[in-house]
């Protein structure tokens, strides 16, 4: 029909008219003439552009055996990223890491909730340290000894563990012994207004919301600093902190006393802050972060 010629104008009637008058796109029909001509495929199948210097084939290798060689279970794909890049100099994308494990069926099982509306801005991590702290207090569970607290104060700034503390109690009491950790680290004494300027992110809980807990935290100077109703992400750098730990050390472990937790959260604890790369810190432990940031502040100060 292109082709005919119109006895009006005694010109052919061209493609982009018929294409246009048939609703037809012109690559549509170029793509059927050259099928028709040839009905080889047009492309090779498989991935498109040049191929990159790592195989998919050695790249799981690769991701197997970093799995392998990691103390910890259940590592998402950003630190098997992360890793691979410091420790094996392999520079790949962080997309690909993804797409291979999720077909390899080596991703750390988890569950995508729906999220509702949010009356926040997503934004709680600090620029600097000791601006906003958090605190938090989950329930471990033991043989012998039953159910034991674990109370954690958390930098929002790099997710450093500043405090802890465990006992069988988790009244406010307990509460303010890991946010004296914290300030006695931070600090070096507990005096009054030994914290001053700090805000302290909190749910609300019994043992945060009594009196003495309250009292105690503005003696230091503290301002509290309240998670929003039924949105634990507002108090999200404390419950990752605590789902990291979980993971890591209680999951699938039993524990046969308080001693034997509280052994493991001490262990686990010291080794989180030296050596766990958080992503927001650039791949950096919270202890390295810290130290690069003193470094950094050092000339300043002189």
């Amino acid at each position: 029909m292109a082709g005919s010629v119109s006895p009006a104008t005694g010109r052919a009637y061209g493609v982009a008219r018929v294409c246009k008058v048939w609703g037809v796109a012109r690559s549509s029909f170029y793509l059927a003439r050259r099928l028709a001509q040839d009905p080889a495929p047009l492309r090779p199948k498989g991935r498109r552009g040049p191929k990159p210097s790592v195989s998919d084939a050695t790249l799981i290798d690769a991701l197997r055996a970093d799995l392998a060689r990691s103390p910890r279970s259940g590592q998402g794909h950003r630190k098997v990223w992360a890793r691979l890049r410091v420790l094996d100099g392999l520079k790949v994308a962080r997309k690909r890491i993804l797409r291979l494990m999720r077909e390899n069926a080596l991703l750390s099982p988890h569950r995508a909730r729906p999220r509702p509306g949010e009356d926040h801005d997503r934004k709680i991590v600090t620029d600097a340290p000791n601006v906003m702290w958090a605190t938090d207090g989950p329930q471990i569970t033991t043989v012998r000894d039953g159910k034991v607290w674990l109370f954690a104060t958390v930098e929002h700034w790099n997710a450093e563990a500043l405090g802890w503390h465990m006992s069988k109690r988790g009244t406010r009491r307990e509460a303010v012994q890991a946010m004296s950790m914290a300030v006695r680290q931070q600090f070096g004494h507990l005096g009054r207004d030994a914290a001053r300027g700090v805000q302290l992110r909190h749910d609300h809980a019994s043992c945060f919301m009594a009196d003495e807990f309250q009292k105690q935290i503005k003696a230091w100077g503290m301002t509290p600093s309240f998670a929003f109703l039924g949105q634990p992400e507002t108090n999200g750098v404390v419950e990752r902190f605590f789902r990291t730990l979980k993971e890591q050390i209680v999951h699938g472990r039993v524990f046969g006393t308080s001693e034997h937790a509280r052994a493991a959260v001490r262990d686990f604890i010291a080794r989180y802050n030296a050596e766990w790369l958080v992503e927001k810190n650039a791949h950096l432990s919270p202890t390295a972060l810290r130290r690069q940031h003193e470094l950094a502040a050092m000339p300043m100060a002189a």
